[in-house]
């Protein structure tokens, strides 16, 4: 009698134990891969989509809060038109924990490779299965159906200290573009003079144009 009550007690203790621990774990199973795309302004700087609701790191990836410590990620409109054809996307793994600011994710194209750093610091919890099969979807849909990876982010005060101040943002743009063009002035008749939008791949008509070092250049990976 005494050894059922001993395996009874220890059955409680280990049931109480995993609704514990399943109530901590972050659930995200709930969040349409689609959501980004629903809701953003089309806000546009120099011609790049630049999306008010969204956080931005210098690095060119942005940011979105879902619900409470879960963040999607991806990379910006400029990013994408500077990547350009991508052919192949190497993401973290689920269960990875990436740092902002530092190297999360690569892009290759014609035997290069470049990489881009991380807006948020946290879990990967989720990437999406379809960009990876399908990089175009980067510079077809970045905010949308091209985003990247969904993060639990435990401290989510500490990681918007480094994002782009929201008040900053287009000036941010501006710069970059500003950059840009002074490095390839080729580059200056690729967004019309009437706000039109940039080629699709920016750098595919410039052969002297080193695209892993451009790329790294903004990319803060250089």
């Amino acid at each position: 009698m005494t050894v059922i009550l001993v395996l009874v007690t220890f059955s409680i203790f280990i049931l109480l134990d995993w609704v514990v621990n399943r109530r901590k774990a972050p659930q995200v199973a709930a969040v349409p891969a689609h959501t980004t795309a629903l809701s953003l302004d089309q806000s546009y700087v120099e011609g790049f989509l630049v999306p008010e609701q969204l956080s931005y790191h210098p690095g060119h990836s942005w940011a979105m809060q879902e619900r409470r410590n879960l963040v999607r990620i991806g990379i910006d409109d400029f990013a994408a038109a500077l990547a350009g054809h991508v052919e192949r996307i190497e993401l973290p793994k689920p269960g990875q924990w990436i740092r902002q600011g530092q190297k999360a994710w690569s892009l290759f194209r014609d035997g290069e490779k470049t990489e881009m750093v991380s807006p948020t610091e946290g879990e990967v919890i989720e990437i999406n299965p379809e960009v990876a099969a399908n990089p175009e979807l980067l510079r077809k849909d970045p905010y949308g159906k091209g985003w990247l990876a969904l993060v639990h982010v435990p401290d989510e005060e500490s990681t918007t200290r480094n994002l782009v101040p929201k008040g900053l943002v287009r000036s941010w743009m501006r710069e970059a573009v500003g950059r840009l063009y002074a490095h390839q002035p080729q580059l200056a008749g690729a967004v019309a003079a009437d706000g039109g939008l940039p080629t699709e791949d920016l750098l595919a008509n410039l052969p002297d144009a080193n695209w892993r070092q451009v790329t790294s250049e903004f990319f803060l990976t250089a």
